[in-house]
């Protein structure tokens, strides 16, 4: 069995864990499914989320709607693409009428997000908005350290808003850009 092979197979089964483990039953009973992560097992770099939205929530797979297309944009600048990543969220289900998650659905999914992490041990770990980010690096805020890199327990991460910030307010999108065109430099650093 390839090296891939392993890591998709433990990837499968954390997400046979949360399935098996009636983690936030309320929330899982409100979604239509469970939104592991996806993409390359074997990626230098890990893109976390906050929570699954309505259109992930249909299709199975994180950040495809219009945040997960603003994030395509932005890989595309830096010449990467899905192929070349991980994406995921910190929580796992859609929480109701898109809210944010609840600090215990942050706490009862991070066992699980850091088992997937150990598994794929990225170079880098970017934190896609402030939910993400509070749950790996406590203490922080986002509008204070975006685009900044942090190397915290051995691991880098690179905090920076998250996509559908910029959906909602245009002027967050040169920010953005501006931060995730970092990444390159960072994992050449790494």
């Amino acid at each position: 069995m390839t090296k891939r092979a392993n890591k998709q197979e433990s990837l499968d089964k954390i997400k046979a864990d949360i399935l098996s483990s009636n983690i936030c039953a309320d929330l899982a009973a409100g979604a239509k499914q469970l939104i592991f992560g996806g993409d390359n097992p074997d990626a230098e770099v890990v893109f976390i989320g906050e929570a699954p939205g309505k259109n992930e929530d249909e299709k199975g797979l994180p950040f495809v709607g219009a945040a997960g297309k603003f994030l395509d944009e932005m890989l595309e600048a830096v010449d990467m693409k899905r192929a070349d990543v991980y994406i995921t969220n910190i929580v796992k289900y859609r929480p109701p009428g898109n809210r944010d998650p609840l600090p215990e659905e942050k706490i009862a999914f991070l066992p699980y997000l850091k088992a997937q992490l150990e598994v794929i041990k990225p170079k880098l770990i970017v934190t896609l908005g402030r939910h993400s980010m509070d749950a790996l690096l406590p203490g922080l805020k986002i509008s204070e350290c975006h685009g900044k890199p942090k190397r915290y327990q051995g691991q880098v991460y690179l905090p920076l808003f998250h996509p559908a910030a910029a959906l909602y307010n245009g002027n967050m999108r040169a920010t953005l850009i501006e931060d995730f065109r970092r990444i390159p430099q960072v994992l050449a650093k790494t």
